[in-house]
């Protein structure tokens, strides 16, 4: 993971805001697996994992949408729209509740990163650009309480969440993100804010982020309650097996 001072993005134009959204299930169906994605959740995602990781730098990978670009997905039935006054909310075990613009965001020290973007089906955008705000900041700067060890995360399309323990959020850097590829994040890339967790698999970094939540009690998110890991390391042991 390195930082760097440009905010231009390497891995090729994003795809537009009308592109046609994508579940994660009709991936696991072309790979043959949909009907397992479900009953055996972790166990097909990690083989999953394992059977593609080969494939990146082979070409091969194309075979999966999204193989040379991003893939889009969705949990709802298209991409949502913010509130027509968007403002982050940081809450629970805090000491100052904030409500944050995408203006004070940008106003906030700025963590720029290039690293790649790995879904948990096998496609891989290497060195994407990203600029945000890192969480463990966030936590500061709220006045976070000595037992809030956990951020826990929603979505303004209502349906979406996640969690990340502090230890988490620290080893990986993660950051809110207010830009990626160059420029604003899209809605389709979950703009118009968003949450990045480097060395994670993409399902972590949720989309149209509307509320971080200190607290602690680790609770699974909505990809975790279909049959995802917790810990979603896309190496398997975290940063410091990269």
């Amino acid at each position: 993971m390195a930082e760097v001072t440009s905010t231009g993005g390497t891995a090729g134009p994003a795809p537009e805001q009308g592109d046609k959204p994508i579940g994660r299930r009709a991936v696991l169906g072309i790979l043959g697996l949909g009907g397992l994605g479900i009953a055996f959740g972790e166990h097909v995602q990690n083989g999953i994992s394992d059977l593609l990781k080969p494939l990146r730098g082979t070409g091969l990978a194309g075979l999966v949408p999204g193989g040379g670009n991003f893939t889009l997905y969705t949990v709802t039935n298209g991409f949502p729209s913010p509130p027509p006054t968007y403002k982050l909310t940081v809450n629970g075990m805090v000491e100052r509740p904030l409500q944050l613009s995408v203006r004070d965001l940008e106003a906030l020290p700025a963590t720029r990163l290039t690293h790649d973007f790995q879904c948990v089906t096998g496609w891989v955008v290497d060195d994407v650009h990203w600029t945000g705000v890192r969480l463990t900041e966030l936590a500061k700067s709220a006045g976070a309480h000595p037992s809030a060890t956990v951020f826990h995360f929603s979505s303004f399309d209502g349906v979406y969440t996640e969690t990340l323990t502090a230890d988490q959020a620290d080893q990986s850097g993660a950051i809110v993100a207010y830009s990626m590829l160059g420029g604003p994040v899209s809605k389709g890339h979950g703009g118009p804010v968003r949450l990045y967790v480097p060395g994670m698999f993409g399902y972590k970094s949720i989309k149209w982020l509307s509320t971080i939540t200190l607290t602690s009690v680790v609770e699974e998110g909505y990809w975790e309650q279909n049959g995802y890991p917790v810990d979603a390391w896309a190496n398997g042991h975290g940063p410091s097996a990269a």
